[in-house]
């Protein structure tokens, strides 16, 4: 009944963003290109295809070869403007994403700016021994002010675009048929297999055009690490299902990590939050109590990287609960060595646009 409620505020929302890009189409509003590398990563639903985790790969990618940076809004950021992350740059002046891009990679510039042109613009100010190679423009597909050289999409398996629908009635921030302006398609959160036979229906069902090319990815995690103690989970939580968890998270849609954790535990407990959500002092005493009635003596509290974040930011957080906080690592893998070909393709992309860009100095040092 409330969806049905919603239907007329989707149909005038979905006209406002048909107009928008009808207007980007058609170039009556500009869209700025750059002459460096840039490459957009986004989706178009709201939250949960897995962006950080993807853009964590291209750095990786790139890092050990290209000056890299990266470029995103800084979502419920309290701060306004340009503005670089540093490690500890309090996760409410940047956002939690960006403050965890920087923790990881603390080598690669990382910054925010809602308006995306005046960032790049701000970042292409330095001289040429520090100017980037590359600029990722995180969660920036609906953001058409810019032109990327590549844009790739994310859609998450488990929810398909198609069976959705457009703002606030479903979770569409645009029309699925905005699907062509992407480079690369990924479905993320795949299994850890995908028959040949759902790869073809797949690609039928979101209409892949001839430019486009498609890959498949699922998350791998890593070895559950401390929030704040320093102290590493001893080996008979991996093979004696000997502990009791209380998962904590402030993501969207956080279906995976339970999952995963089963193996590891006979009694798992969730308390979820909203998408980037601000912890207060009463979530803290919710997120206690629950923690105090799980059975048994050795028993902890796992979050993800992204909650991590957060939490360690806070400065009046109760002992007890540092000393028990564990967060789970996240990592991204292409399936059936579909990693070569993405790879290949975003390395000769930069490649050969960074060589054509010192080309073309080179050129225009010369003497008349």
């Amino acid at each position: 009944m409330v969806k049905l409620l919603l239907y007329p505020f989707s149909f005038l929302y979905g006209v406002a963003v048909y107009i928008r890009n009808r207007l980007y189409d058609l170039n009556i509003l500009k869209s700025k290109e750059f002459d460096i590398s840039v490459i957009s990563i986004g989706n178009i639903t709201v939250g949960g295809t897995g962006k950080t985790p993807h853009v964590e790969y291209l750095i990786g990618l790139l890092k050990d070869n290209f000056t890299v940076a990266t470029l995103s809004r800084g979502y419920k950021r309290k701060t306004k403007g340009f503005m670089q992350v540093e490690a500890e740059t309090p996760f409410s002046d940047v956002g939690d994403e960006p403050l965890q891009v920087k923790k990881k990679f603390p080598d690669i510039s990382v910054s925010v700016c809602e308006n995306r042109v005046a960032g790049v613009e701000k970042l292409l100010q330095d001289d040429d021994e520090t100017s980037p190679d590359v600029i990722l423009l995180d969660d920036a597909y609906q953001h058409r002010r810019i032109t990327p050289g590549l844009n790739i999409l994310l859609i998450d398996y488990n929810r398909q675009i198609n069976e959705d629908m457009l703002l606030p009635a479903g979770r569409l921030r645009e029309s699925a048929r905005q699907m062509r302006r992407a480079n690369i398609i990924i479905f993320t959160k795949c299994p850890g297999e995908i028959t040949p036979i759902m790869r073809r229906i797949l690609t039928k069902t979101i209409g892949l055009k001839p430019y486009q090319e498609l890959f498949f990815t699922t998350f791998e995690y890593d070895k559950i690490k401390p929030v704040f103690s320093g102290t590493e989970l001893k080996t008979d939580f991996y093979d004696q299902k000997s502990y009791s968890i209380l998962i904590v998270t402030g993501i969207a849609f956080p279906r995976l990590i339970p999952e995963y954790l089963k193996q590891f535990s006979d009694t798992t407990e969730i308390i979820s939050f909203p998408d980037h959500h601000n912890y207060s002092k009463n979530d803290i005493d919710t997120i206690m109590r629950k923690f105090e009635s799980l059975p048994g003596d050795k028993k902890i509290i796992i979050t993800t990287e992204k909650d991590a974040v957060r939490f360690s930011g806070m400065t009046d957080l109760d002992e007890q609960l540092k000393e028990v906080l564990y967060y789970l690592p996240v990592k991204v893998r292409f399936l059936e060595n579909e990693g070569k070909m993405f790879n290949k393709k975003i390395l000769n992309y930069v490649g050969e646009n960074k060589s054509n860009r010192e080309l073309h100095k080179r050129k225009n040092k010369r003497p008349a």
